[in-house]
């Protein structure tokens, strides 16, 4: 292709007898006859220096609540040509020119009678028309079980999509991309897994008690170390191709619907991979937060709320870099908010998911968090969100919510959060000594901070995750302590989160060798052990799966549990009781835990206000009925009652 020329080429190519000393005396006709010649050779050069890379979102939907769309539109000298289109109900009302000629946004109207279709977005130059793209409106999926959102009803399962099961040998290696290695001996390459695996085993889910599967992001990271763990997008409207394709993702969705299983995406509103296309041609210098030189986030969410905190700090903690392969965002720029925002609703009616899970939540604009918030839940009223908030204070986890505004002068509008400070609260009501505010005390007390929230119901609570030491291990590989910390996730307020291969009590910590994102045993062909199934799982292996399932599958026909009430009582003699209920339909679930090295005798005389009428207690683990005047309560145990 011809390049553009510049005023510097134009010069270059004139003979050297054209100086400024002999010009005088050249022919004068010879000159004006070359001079016409670079003109024309100037102007058509032009005309095939333009090409068009992409348009984003490539199509859209007819029906929306928001009748703007802002098409990013990239390729070389694309700024150079005059736009024109013609669809009725679509109107061109403006061209946006920015600081690279490579782009133009398009700002487009449509209007509430649109229908569908296809229709050609002219691009010319100099009058003549160098090409076109043809844009689709599509009509949106009404279909019943798309979008169903997630609630408190819901058991989560979080994997790695690379580290759970290769179902598509053919992709694990995908020439041209920056990664080409696949090495399941390093915890820093490729291991193979992909969407095609989650499909396989959407049963084995479904059996052990899940209703939702949340993996970690499917979207291209072709970065060239580390791309596995996605977070680092360099395509935010392509699936990585070692996944599958936007095609099989959404198949997947909808084989997850037809199983009776809900989907959530993780999306990264804050950063980007240094491979990003756009990253390596920006559209504006302010498309990213800038610094004089490298600065990176203090991670000190604080700096947000702190009615005390310096601006600079706050800026820090806002626009500093998350780490140096991951560029920031600049989500003030109007721009990189319509990108962003129309990128995940086209995702989400593109798919039909369920929910969404918001990476490093705090780290975000607060004021375009919430106005993303609004226009998102106007499109899909009944779309679940949670952000992910690792902080250390229930105040801090209530700030990022919706409904606190206080200090604020806005609402997030954000549903849920992960629950960080209650995941922490229950390694201490695990391992603790009990004191006045510690152990089980402050499993107790944390709660007790419930009203800070709107609703705590819709928190996602867990026990661990990719980026945290595994439950297994942070408990000693305990197995009393094990299963009394999934006795009260599985209990607890809260839409509970399990991490892959809790249940068959996967371990290690989050230190360098990054062991806590380990492959799924017998997720690969060739794998010695496959524990997806019970005769490749160890007597105790089974045990876990048995007892994760047993409570997963009662908490799915417990209305107590999916949506009843909680009522928690001060420990005493280090007992700590709480009870979930529901009055209609009736139901009631009791909840003791005895961190203690010893054997306890839990009187119920106590616990009335919850138990007046109650004639039987059952052991939902068991199936024992039990005397439930007096209860014996073993030593490093959770015991789960279903009242009757």
């Amino acid at each position: 292709m011809i390049k553009s020329l510049t005023s510097a080429t134009f010069l270059s190519i004139i003979p050297s007898s054209f100086n400024a000393q002999t010009k005088v005396h050249a022919n004068a006709q010879g000159f004006k006859k070359m001079f016409i010649i670079l003109i024309v050779l100037f102007s058509s050069s032009n005309l095939f220096a333009q090409k068009l890379e992409r348009v984003e979102p490539m199509f859209w939907y007819v029906g929306m609540h928001n009748p703007k769309l802002q098409l990013l539109v990239h390729g070389d000298n694309i700024a150079n040509t005059t736009v024109t289109l013609t669809y009725p109900g679509v109107k061109l009302v403006k061209v946006n020119k920015v600081e690279n000629p490579n782009y133009l946004f398009l700002d487009l109207t449509l209007t509430t009678t649109v229908k569908s279709g296809s229709f050609p977005i002219h691009f010319s130059l100099n009058g003549k028309k160098i090409f076109s793209y043809t844009y689709e409106l599509k009509n949106r999926n009404k279909s019943a079980g798309r979008i169903q959102g997630v609630t408190n009803k819901d058991f989560i399962y979080l994997l790695m999509p690379d580290r759970f099961s290769n179902g598509d040998k053919s992709n694990d290696v995908v020439q041209g991309l920056t990664e080409t290695a696949l090495n399941r001996d390093s915890m820093y390459y490729r291991h193979g897994g992909d969407i095609q695996g989650v499909i396989n085993h959407l049963d084995y889910l479904k059996d052990l008690g899940v209703t939702t599967v949340w993996m970690t992001p499917e979207v291209e990271n072709d970065m060239p170390q580390a791309s596995y763990h996605g977070y680092a997008v360099t395509d935010h409207y392509k699936i990585d191709p070692r996944y599958g394709t936007n095609a099989l993702y959404k198949k997947y969705v909808e084989i997850a619907h037809v199983k009776g299983l809900k989907v959530i995406k993780d999306i990264v509103h804050n950063h980007i991979g240094t491979q990003h296309w756009f990253y390596k041609d920006l559209p504006m210098k302010s498309w990213l937060n800038q610094w004089p030189k490298y600065t990176q986030t203090s991670y000190r969410d604080q700096t947000v709320m702190d009615v005390h905190a310096s601006a600079a700090d706050r800026k820090q903690m806002l626009d500093g870099w998350f780490v140096p392969s991951m560029p920031d965002l600049n989500q003030t720029n109007p721009y990189v908010q319509n990108y962003l925002t129309q990128n995940h609703i086209w995702w989400i009616e593109y798919a039909g998911i369920d929910g969404l899970r918001l990476d490093t939540y705090g780290y975000n604009d607060p004021v375009y968090m919430a106005d993303w918030a609004l226009k998102v839940q106007a499109e899909f009223p009944h779309l679940s969100v949670f952000g992910e908030t690792l902080v250390t204070a229930v105040a801090n986890q209530a700030f990022f919510t919706g409904g606190n505004t206080v200090n604020r002068g806005f609402d997030t509008h954000l549903q849920g959060i992960t629950d960080a400070t209650l995941k922490d609260a229950i390694y201490e009501g695990i391992n603790g000594k009990n004191g006045w505010v510690d152990g089980i005390n402050r499993l107790y007390a944390t709660l007790a901070h419930d009203f800070l929230y709107k609703n705590p119901n819709t928190n996602c609570i867990f026990l661990d995750n990719h980026d945290m030491s595994r439950f297994y291990s942070m408990v000693g590989e305990d197995f009393d302590k094990y299963k009394m910390g999934m006795s009260i996730l599985l209990t607890m307020r809260g839409i509970p989160e399990m991490y892959y291969g809790t249940e068959i009590l996967m371990k290690n910590f989050s230190n360098p060798d990054g062991l806590i994102r380990s492959d799924f045993p017998g997720g690969w062909e060739g794998d010695k052990k496959n524990k997806f199934i019970t005769d490749g799982r160890t007597n105790k292996e089974n045990e876990a799966f048995n007892f994760v399932k047993t409570l997963a599958n009662f908490r799915k026909k417990s209305p107590a549990l999916q949506t009843g009430k909680l009522m928690q009582f001060v420990p005493q003699d280090d007992i700590y009781v709480y009870f979930r209920y529901n009055t209609e339909p009736k139901g009631t679930v009791m909840v003791i835990v005895n961190n203690t090295e010893k054997e306890k005798i839990l009187n119920t005389d106590r616990f009335a206000e919850r138990t007046t009428g109650i004639t039987a207690a059952k052991n939902v683990i068991t199936g024992e009925n039990i005397d439930f005047k007096n209860i014996k309560v073993p030593a490093k145990t959770t015991l789960v009652f279903d009242l009757r």
